[in-house]
């Protein structure tokens, strides 16, 4: 396998143009979460010259097999999301977005044009190796319930099912040509909160004629911070935030409602049930104690993204070797969510984050910015050590053994 290293490196590099040909393209016309059908089209359009075929997949989704020699005999699934986000781009470049309000600020763009280059890749090297690569391009990562949650439904980790499944996500904190990985626990669960707190508006001068669900609403704001002060295990990260809060009255006029919106995080599953029945008694009693009426909505986000630790081990060493184990970097526990966590649910999983940022400091916009960009040489860096990663990870496994009656009845 180590014989293949200079060689991947080169066909990476000389691809690298091509890659960022299709990153750009895929930058100037993004899509909504579920609205993907133009980059599915073209997704699928780009396998197909090189000889792959694709299959549509959770609508918008599109799954591909790369297969090598002897490919029954093992399975990894690299995953790349295609969605946008509803921001208006300010980048004045080339490949500005053309589709205004919407722009590829989250770096999916450059996820999809990556794993692309790794189908390119593979395909070259097909004789190269045994099993199969799982392509899978996923819509709608941005909005709930999550693409990936849709593809699993429908089957993406079956038939055939891979024995693990890597994902990388852009990353401006660092330089291109580094990454960052963290074993175990990574990324938090999300869960969205909206609560109504209902009681008796009228006159400001008046208050002993009305039930204030403003002040209601600032008791149940304080008060629900103690789930992550005295709830939750001081060891466990938990994020208990609220970000917004409707009166809708006036200097004299006390409203017949409060609406707040917030989010609760957390990196267990089992205390994230406990933490929503705590919240939901926490919210109905104190509004009932003060006599008004909190009705409240969870509604559940993605679970929190575990990457398991014998496989991130392989891939930490794998990409040690194509990168140089300086520029491999030890990442901290993140509390924002990626639906990539419902694959590490389901089956053995590592996501890793791939440097964006120019060596001089340009492309240091954060994701979700109007001003996000990244510097080319990540175009070149991703689908390579994507590639290399798989290669890696399928040498690693011990081949599938398929009986006569399994054969039959495939």
């Amino acid at each position: 396998m180590q014989h293949l290293l200079p060689r991947l490196k080169e066909l990476a590099a000389e691809a690298a143009a091509e890659t960022v040909a299709l990153r750009q393209h895929l930058h100037a016309h993004p899509e909504l979460s579920f609205q993907e059908f133009n980059t599915a089209a073209f997704v699928t359009e780009q396998l197909r010259r090189l000889g792959l075929d694709p299959q549509p997949m959770a609508t918008t989704g599109v799954v591909a097999l790369v297969e090598g020699r002897n490919p029954g005999s093992r399975v990894v699934a690299l995953r790349a999301d295609m969605d946008a986000l509803p921001i208006q781009e300010q980048n004045e470049v080339s490949y500005k977005s053309t589709n205004p309000g919407v722009m590829h600020a989250c770096g999916h763009d450059v996820h999809t044009s990556s794993l692309l280059g790794v189908a390119r890749l593979l395909t070259q090297l097909r004789d190269e190796f045994e099993g199969t690569v799982k392509l899978i391009f996923q819509p709608g990562e941005e909005l709930l319930p999550g693409g990936a949650s849709l593809m699993i439904q429908e089957g993406v980790l079956e038939n055939p099912a891979p024995a693990s499944v890597l994902g990388q996500h852009v990353f401006p904190m660092l330089p291109a040509g580094q990454i960052g990985i963290r074993p175990g626990r990574y990324m938090a669960s999300t869960d969205e909160l909206y609560l109504t707190v209902r009681g008796k508006g009228g006159h400001g001068a008046m208050p002993e004629m009305n039930l204030d669900p403003v002040l209601v609403a600032a008791h149940l704001i304080v008060a629900a911070q103690q789930l992550v002060s005295r709830r939750a295990n001081p060891k466990l990260p938990s994020v208990l935030s609220f970000g917004k809060v409707i009166a809708n009255g006036a200097t004299n006029v006390i409203p017949n409602e409060v609406y707040i919106e917030g989010t609760f995080r957390t990196l267990n599953e089992q205390w994230r049930e406990e933490a929503h029945q705590h919240l939901r008694r926490l919210c109905e009693g104190l509004a009932d104690s003060m006599g008004a009426v909190c009705e409240l909505e969870i509604r559940r986000g993605y679970p929190y993204l575990e990457n398991e630790p014998q496989l991130t081990a392989r891939v930490r060493a794998a990409a040690e070797e194509y990168l140089g184990a300086e520029n491999v970097i030890e990442l901290d526990q993140w509390m924002a969510a990626e639906d990539f966590a419902y694959f590490s649910q389901a089956t053995s999983a590592c996501f890793y984050r791939l440097g964006t940022r120019a060596a001089d400091g340009r492309h240091a916009s954060s994701v979700h910015t109007p001003t996000f960009d990244v510097d080319a040489h990540a175009l070149e860096v991703g689908p390579g050590l994507m590639a290399w990663l798989a290669l890696k990870e399928l040498a690693s496994l011990e081949p599938v053994t398929v009986t006569h009656s399994e054969a039959a009845h495939a």
